[in-house]
């Protein structure tokens, strides 16, 4: 009696199988897929969450930024980029979901964003970014994103 080959064929042009995959058992067995896209890589929502809690917190305090925010709006703000940023990178839609397209400019004409206030901006975020301690790669991918989104919202002298 004849043992049936066993695994999955890899094809060949000329009939017989070039060879056979065979499932692995044992340790490589446990092997993890590597993260689907960037907010998977650098941690997720936990991630994300301290990113911008610590920048909200760093917001609070500042003289140049905090009137931008009426008492109300602080926290809801901190909410919605939150989304914004999970949406972005990869995580989930809650963003469109509750609110639509970003329409980023469009939801900060009603401010005088000035490029003292996207320099402080970006002095609060980087702060708040280096708390994360990503590796290098991933910090700089976030980083670049942060500072050209930062230019674009400029809409006052």
């Amino acid at each position: 009696m004849t043992e049936e080959p066993q695994g999955l064929p890899i094809p060949s042009r000329f009939g017989e199988p070039l060879a056979r995959l065979t499932p692995v058992s044992g340790p490589a067995s446990n092997f993890t897929a590597p993260p689907e896209n960037f907010y998977q890589t650098v941690g997720g929502h936990d991630t994300f969450v301290k990113l911008v809690h610590e920048f909200y917190r760093r917001v609070a305090d500042d003289d140049l930024l905090r009137p931008m925010y009426p008492d109300e709006d602080l926290a809801p703000a901190e909410r919605r980029m939150l989304m914004f940023l999970e949406q972005y990178w990869g995580g989930p839609k809650t963003y469109l979901e509750e609110r639509g397209h970003p329409r980023l400019r469009m939801r900060h004409a009603p401010f005088a964003v000035t490029p003292a206030a996207r320099d402080r901006w970006l002095e609060l975020m980087r702060a708040a970014l280096d708390t994360l301690e990503l590796p290098p790669l991933q910090e700089t991918t976030l980083w670049d994103y942060l500072e050209r989104a930062a230019h674009s919202m400029v809409n006052s002298a």
